[in-house]
């Protein structure tokens, strides 16, 4: 029974590295459907493994750590899956928002090549094309904001740089001008990105 537990865990252990690279390979595009013909193996594999009577701890120590890999995995592939299938309307709400105050914006103020206020300036510029610092500070205040409302943000850092590089081009032709300012603000218990000409 021991050299059996040994070869049904070490093939246990390869087939949840092949499935990782199987998920891998779908979420790059390299394939068009999930590997759920193995993963399906696998938790079957792991159901009768469980029913294994394994008297000697360190086996049922190396079980339990695949099992605990394996549940890590899922979690991230289901969270993964979600982002891919829900992403594209999320990204379309969130476009609606981002143009919506546009129309109010008032024209650039030429007299001016900064934001002067009384207090430190919210805005953070964006020249053509978009710096990773500058997308950083934004994204960054974004998770501040989702932390205030106590709620996960459903915007990745990736999702947040092309939103500010499509909004910024918009802008800067719109208004005819080489810099944009952005800034965080919560409306309603929602967190949205405004943006704002400038002219320098």
């Amino acid at each position: 029974m021991a050299p059996k537990a040994d070869e049904e865990l070490d093939k246990l252990e390869e087939d949840i590295r092949r499935l990782k690279n199987a998920y891998d390979q779908f979420f790059a595009g390299m394939q068009k459907t999930p590997p759920m013909f193995l993963r399906r193996n696998i938790e079957a594999n792991i159901h009768e493994l469980n029913k294994l009577k394994m008297r000697d701890n360190m086996r049922r120590y190396r079980f339990n750590t695949l099992i605990t890999r394996f549940n890590q995995f899922r979690e991230m592939w289901g969270r993964r899956m979600r982002e891919r299938e829900e992403g594209p309307l999320d990204f379309r709400k969130r476009q609606a928002a981002l143009e919506a105050p546009m129309e109010a914006l008032p024209p650039p103020r030429p007299t001016s090549s900064s934001e002067t206020s009384g207090e430190a300036d919210p805005y953070v510029k964006v020249a053509g094309g978009t710096s990773s610092d500058e997308v950083r500070r934004l994204y960054d205040q974004i998770q501040s904001e989702h932390s205030k409302l106590g709620k996960p943000s459903n915007v990745t850092y990736e999702q947040l740089s092309a939103m500010v590089e499509k909004q910024g081009e918009m802008v800067r032709s719109k208004y005819n001008v080489n810099a944009v300012s952005f800034r965080v603000e919560t409306i309603d218990g929602k967190v949205k990105l405004k943006a704002k000409p400038l002219q320098e």
